[in-house]
């Protein structure tokens, strides 16, 4: 069987990351993707709207780098899964398991797309172990490349 979802778009506000009670972490985001066909009446594309979870590793980094209006590219498979409302109604919710996540753009990118929402990066650690990335380099890629499109 072929469960796979390959998707291109952006995120509709800042991701959640969270840890479960084993230590892992779980990052949630929604990513708009235009439809690749028909236009509405003012001429706009239909959007979907579409739940990513990314775990672990990759929901580290995305919950650390990305941020609403981020453009990325999932690459993952469909879950679905059951849930009771707090009424007691019975739900099924779809959403992609991002097995890997490209940042689409580029470091100096996302600094003016954060400046144009007045964020302001929080402050730099007093000591950084030796070990740690500099504000000069990239955290580690997820894989061979690089998560910014850098280079």
């Amino acid at each position: 069987m072929i469960n796979s979802v390959v998707l291109v778009g952006r995120l509709t506000k800042d991701p959640e990351m969270r840890y479960t009670q084993t230590g892992k972490a779980v990052t949630r985001f929604r990513l708009a993707v235009d439809r690749p066909f028909g236009r509405d009446e003012s001429g706009n594309r239909p959007t979907d709207f579409i739940d990513i979870v990314a775990w672990e590793k990759t929901g580290e980094l995305c919950g650390q780098y990305l941020g609403k209006g981020a453009p990325v590219g999932v690459q993952g498979r469909i879950q679905t899964r059951s849930y009771t409302t707090q009424d007691g109604q019975q739900r099924q919710a779809f959403e992609v398991v991002a097995d890997r996540v490209s940042f689409l753009e580029s470091r100096a990118e996302r600094e003016r797309r954060e400046a144009s929402r007045g964020y302001a990066p929080p402050p730099a650690p007093a000591a950084a172990p030796s070990d740690a990335p500099t504000d000069d380099e990239p955290p580690e890629p997820l894989d061979a490349e690089d998560p910014f499109g850098d280079q």
